[in-house]
């Protein structure tokens, strides 16, 4: 079990409260993970990667175990601690602006 952790709009949208817990099948990847979570929580396919290219947004970025996932392959395996559910895969919402 992964658990993921959305920011405040998309778990609106969602219509979830706090974090997501999903159980994947086979290799654990961001990209397997967003799968799972758009097939659980269909309100989001679509916002946090492209429809066509799946890939992310530019105001999202992804976050696990403190390291910046956002610009690796969405086939690169989770790190440990979330593969076992001891961390969650943080989804946050940048801030941009000036």
């Amino acid at each position: 079990m992964i658990r993921i952790l959305l920011p405040a709009h998309l778990r609106t949208l969602a219509r979830v409260d706090g974090e997501v817990s999903l159980e994947l099948e086979g290799e654990l990847t961001v990209g397997a993970a967003l799968d799972a979570l758009e097939a659980r929580l269909p309100a989001l396919r679509g916002t946090i990667r492209d429809h066509v290219t799946l890939e992310r947004r530019p105001f999202l970025r992804f976050f696990a175990c403190e390291e910046d996932l956002s610009q690796q392959s969405p086939d690169a395996p989770l790190p440990e601690a979330v593969a076992n559910g001891a961390e969650p895969l943080v989804i946050l919402g940048a801030i941009a602006g000036g």
